[in-house]
């Protein structure tokens, strides 16, 4: 599958903006600050219907307009689709397919699988757990739109259950009855999401593993070890020990939104012991097996987006990167950088066919 046209108006820092792309490599460069990540997520947001850099939808219209529009059209195993998606000021988000609203926006997500490697990622090891279960979850709802469905269903009884103990503190008051009707729900929705993130991980760790081993120049045993409260015992139990201190804090305490990835090399912890170069190699192994993971279990090949990391890895990892993209079988990748013909030379090398684009000062393009 492809993106054969783009099609912008008030997208970040776009007023309009007309494109079209060929089926191989996309070159986008120009010089830092022009746009060159902003084309990038608007693709993401056509496949994804979100932002991968800001999660407020108001903070991607163009400063001081009030709508924003990305279209699209994509080749789908043969089949033209069409995908807009728009906003307007004081209006619910619209994304359409082929010219039909969505019911729910959640239908779409799957239809344009999409991997994004950008400088950005290093987030997942820096950061948060909440961001490691985002980029499970990411993966995984695309693949899978029960489980998408099922973690919508399990966010709300949580955010249900939680109002609820919040609502016990201010009135002072304790219904047994009303919070085990949340607790159900916890538990129904949360068992499953566990069960799906434990077959996730079981198949990602080797084929993570093998890339990471591809890519680095020295051999290290790198992991990914899944985390999560309902590995320690009984799930509907551990929210009746926990209820005090719930109630207590106003928040539910156990439960699939504590979930962690624990990212480790060589026994060691990657955030705390790890060099820069051994952070950059995990990440693009995580990002390649998402690919790859994407690739098989969709049997749709994902549309691949690479950020501006030339100048990120150094020259024996870019092409380690290079060479392991062209071996995956991409369809469609799009990738920017500062200088118009270093990238494009290293795929023409290859025999890939590129089309290359430069962007100039306000978002003007040209290619």
């Amino acid at each position: 599958m492809h993106l054969k046209e783009l099609s912008l108006v008030n997208f970040k820092n776009y007023e309009t903006a007309d494109l079209s792309f060929i089926k191989g490599v996309n070159c986008i460069s120009g010089h830092n600050g022009v746009g060159k990540t902003n084309l990038l997520d608007a693709i993401y947001y056509l496949a994804l219907t979100k932002s991968y850099f800001n999660p407020i939808d108001n903070q991607i219209v163009r400063h001081d307009e009030k709508m924003m529009m990305v279209k699209g059209i994509f080749d789908v195993e043969g089949k033209e689709e069409k995908i807009t998606c728009a906003i307007r000021s004081g209006h619910k988000k619209v994304v359409k397919r082929n010219s039909k609203d969505y019911e729910k926006i959640a239908e779409h997500i799957g239809l344009i699988p999409l991997v994004i490697i950008t400088p950005f990622d290093s987030y997942l090891i820096l950061e948060g757990s909440d961001v490691r279960r985002k980029f499970m979850d990411g993966i995984i709802s695309q693949e899978n739109s029960n489980y998408l469905q099922t973690l919508i269903l399990y966010n709300r009884a949580l955010q249900q259950r939680n109002l609820l103990l919040k609502h016990f503190s201010r009135e002072h008051h304790f219904d047994k009855d009303a919070l085990e009707i949340w607790d159900e729900k916890l538990i129904e929705y949360g068992e499953l999401i566990f069960k799906f993130r434990q077959d996730f991980i079981n198949n990602f760790i080797p084929v993570f593993q093998a890339f990471y081993n591809k890519i680095s120049d020295v051999e290290e045993n790198v992991t990914l070890d899944y985390r999560s409260t309902l590995m320690e015992g009984n799930f509907r139990q551990q929210l009746i020990d926990n209820r005090n201190e719930d109630l207590l804090k106003q928040y539910s305490g156990r439960g699939i939104h504590k979930d962690d990835l624990v990212f480790s090399i060589d026994g060691f912890q990657l955030k705390k012991f790890a060099s820069q170069g051994q952070q950059k190699t995990f990440l693009l192994a995580l990002k390649l097996a998402q690919f790859k993971q994407m690739q098989d279990t969709m049997e749709k090949t994902p549309i691949l987006l690479l950020d501006d990391i030339y100048d990120k890895l150094d020259e024996y990892r870019m092409k380690q990167l290079m060479r392991l993209v062209s071996d995956e079988g991409f369809e469609q990748i799009f990738i920017t950088d500062t200088h118009a013909d270093r990238v494009a030379a290293f795929f023409t090398e290859l025999g890939i066919e590129v089309k290359s684009f430069e962007i100039k000062e306000g978002g003007a393009i040209e290619g």
